[in-house]
């Protein structure tokens, strides 16, 4: 019986550690599209002083 415990006890282990890998993902995959954005944001501010200083040339 004893085998059989830790057999069904794995089983219930495995899950919750998908579950948590799972979330570790999607967070980092948020964390990464903020970058992004962020990333985006700033480079526009700067697309557009160098419009300005073209237009001035």
């Amino acid at each position: 019986m004893d085998k059989l415990d830790e057999v069904l006890g794995s089983l219930g282990k495995q899950p919750k550690a998908a579950t948590n890998s799972n979330k570790k993902r999607k967070w980092r995959e948020i964390e990464q599209l903020k970058e992004k954005f962020q990333l985006e944001k700033d480079l526009k501010v700067y697309e557009d002083s160098l419009e300005y200083m073209l237009d001035e040339f």
